[in-house]
């Protein structure tokens, strides 16, 4: 596996992640997503662009950046993903996982003091 970061902009750091991503690779991944995550970022960005394979090691990494990022408020965004990953994240669930709105951070609905209109 090959590991890039980029962290031109602070507040939304690019992790780029290449090759395989599996049990016997996916630690470095895992340090580098805990160490953004003490530094309280809006955002971490994983680039797939040069993943070649994933196991569930790997999966359980991406998972792990979203469920430790929920408290802060820290976001976890993947970023050209190819066709396979697209393939076993909906697969998995972890498509809608990543798509619910943040711990703490209110949505739009959230902000409504009376609840929504019974549809008739």
């Amino acid at each position: 596996m090959s590991l890039s970061v980029d962290h031109t902009d602070p507040d939304a750091p690019v992790i780029r992640i290449g090759g395989d991503l599996a049990y016997a690779t996916a630690r470095p991944l895992r340090v580098e997503v805990e160490r953004m995550l003490a530094t309280h970022p809006s955002t971490i960005v994983l680039d797939f662009a040069d993943l070649l394979f994933i196991d569930s090691t790997g999966l359980s990494v991406i998972v792990h950046a979203w469920r430790e990022g929920q408290p802060a408020g820290t976001a976890i965004v993947l970023q050209s993903t190819p066709r396979f990953l697209d393939t076993i994240l909906d697969m998995t669930g972890v498509t809608g996982l990543l798509a619910r709105p943040l711990l703490g951070r209110p949505t739009g609905d959230a902000d409504r003091t009376q609840p929504p209109a019974a549809i008739a």
